[in-house]
């Protein structure tokens, strides 16, 4: 399928490896110019070589914290007037909610809430004046099913949507969709680092952990890194112009509900 949007320029946030990468691949393999983004140069720059090399597609990396107003400004340098924005960045990792103090609850708060928002605002108007643009937010699943140990992650990213719920209707007359991705256990380095954490959390064996956590899966498999970035793909499309404000689950049917 032609998804029409071969020429527009998108930004993705954290996307050297892992979720990101595969929207930024992607995109780019839909004919986007793309934006990607990293804190580690050699990593990053090693992304940009394989998506070029793998779609032909115009790809520059910024190099940057994208949690900070440097980061930010940077990417926007690179990109003043984006027509997709794909929100991306690392959660905080699996804690008893006990020993989570005060600017740990911070930090986790302006990584998953705050510096969306901050993007959103920043692109937002040139998008609506020009009558075109996709924002696709990578969320998570326990948005929808909150897991032990991912309480601070859970509730940052449950705030952003709740917060851009109401602006999602309110530019969609512009030609400006919203939309969140709400990913379960994808097969990427944070889910083995995830697994590994809650392991030693409960004082048990890391091969027990992962097959415990795959037996939770309907599909009896973790999803791929490649299949969620072509719905991130299709969400950004021309063909998902009246699909806005939603929550997209993508988590092999582990949320157990009819609607």
């Amino acid at each position: 399928m032609d998804l029409g949007i071969s020429g527009r320029k998108a930004i993705v946030c954290a996307s050297s490896r892992g979720l990101g990468k595969a929207c930024a691949m992607a995109l780019a393999e839909a004919g986007c110019i793309v934006v990607i983004n990293g804190r580690d140069a050699a990593t990053l720059g090693a992304t940009a070589d394989e998506i070029r090399k793998a779609t032909g597609a115009t790809v520059i990396p910024v190099v940057a914290d994208v949690s900070t107003k440097a980061g930010q400004e940077a990417l926007l340098a690179a990109c003043p007037d984006p027509d997709i924005l794909v929100n991306n960045n690392g959660g905080p990792p699996p804690k008893d909610f006990r020993l989570i103090d005060r600017s740990a609850m911070l930090e986790g708060v302006a990584q998953n809430m705050v510096t969306p928002l901050e993007l959103v605002q920043a692109v937002i108007d040139g998008m609506m004046e020009r009558g075109w643009g996709r924002i696709v937010n990578i969320t998570s699943a326990s948005v929808k099913t909150p897991l032990v140990g991912l309480d601070l992650s859970s509730g940052a990213r449950a705030g952003l949507t709740a917060f851009l719920a109401g602006v999602a209707r309110d530019v969609a007359h512009r030609g400006v969709t919203i939309n969140f991705m709400l990913p379960g256990m994808f097969d990427t380095d944070r889910l083995r680092g995830s697994i590994k954490r809650m392991a030693e959390m409960k004082n048990t064996d890391v091969e027990a952990m992962r097959a415990d956590r795959l037996a939770s899966v309907p599909a009896k498999r973790f999803g791929t890194a490649e299949e969620f970035g072509k719905v991130c793909a299709f969400l950004a499309s021309e063909h998902a112009g009246y699909i806005t404000g939603q929550n997209i689950l993508l988590d092999g049917g582990t949320f157990r509900s009819a609607f």
